[in-house]
């Protein structure tokens, strides 16, 4: 892959990054800083029994999101450790190259869609 190519995706990579860790810091605020909006109630503790089931709902919720986004971010990181180490765009299965458009679509994948096909047939 040629050097303004790997400019471009790290580029990428590094917005994407920015935008998740925002997304991920603002899910923590919301799941962990939850105050009672109705009512005025700012405590902590539901009146009802079902505030507590949708207050745990909507934090557990949020929290499954939190690991999603954590995840990508991860996949993220090792995709930006790869252009330095020069094996960006290889897949890691095949070792061969993966498509550009499979890259555009998902710039931290480290699989061409064969071998991801496989993988995902395992499961």
């Amino acid at each position: 892959m040629k050097k303004a190519e790997l400019k471009q995706y790290k580029e990428r990579l590094l917005a994407m990054r920015t935008r998740l860790r925002g997304a991920v810091n603002h899910l923590a605020d919301s799941a962990l800083n939850k105050n009672r909006r109705d009512g005025g109630d700012l405590s902590t503790m539901p009146i009802h029994m079902a505030d507590l089931g949708s207050d745990n709902f909507e934090q557990e919720f949020t929290l499954s999101l939190m690991e999603t986004e954590e995840d990508t971010l991860n996949a993220i990181e090792k995709a930006l450790e790869r252009i330095e180490e020069g094996t960006y765009g290889i897949c890691e299965e095949c070792e061969v190259k993966i498509p550009k458009a499979r890259l555009n679509a998902l710039p931290y994948s480290t699989l061409c869609v064969k071998c991801a096909t496989k993988i995902e047939q395992r499961r």
